[in-house]
């Protein structure tokens, strides 16, 4: 695979990790309890180091990654801010809903596509960790 796709499939990823990082900001903004505060401040570090690794992946490929989520990203961004409850188990909800659908579901299809190798371990390892964080959620959310 020529790595100009290569590249594109990473950034597309990339931009949506992103997203992920100013969603776990809209959430400790909004959350009043510490330590769920402190949870999705955890969160948020492993996918700015997410980040940083695909970032670094398109910068060894020859590629310029992205630094944002995009404009689409930002507004969705933006609309998401102000459409978020308050309620702790609302934010919850939000959050699982995010981060399996886009951070597992749709960063599958999205790099579905034949990777290298090197770039498919790191991935892996980026869906790997929104997968924990989904489920790490779904035990905190109020049965």
């Amino acid at each position: 695979m020529k790595n100009e796709t290569v590249i594109a499939e990473l950034n597309a990823l990339l931009k949506g990790t992103y997203m992920g990082i100013r969603s776990m900001e809209h959430y400790i903004e909004k959350v009043a309890d510490e330590e769920l505060r402190r949870h999705f401040q955890s969160m948020q570090q492993e996918t700015k180091h997410n980040a940083q690794i695909l970032a670094e992946r398109i910068q060894n490929l020859s590629g310029v990654p992205a630094d944002s989520e995009g404009i689409t990203g930002a507004m969705q961004g933006y609309l998401h801010r102000m459409m978020l409850s308050e309620d702790p188990k609302d934010i919850l909800e939000d959050a699982i809903k995010g981060v399996d659908d886009y951070g597992v579901h749709y960063s599958e299809e999205l790099v579905r596509g034949d990777l290298d190798p090197e770039s498919k371990q790191i991935v892996e390892e980026v869906i790997d960790t929104n997968r924990r964080h989904a489920d790490f959620l779904r035990q905190l959310l109020p049965q």
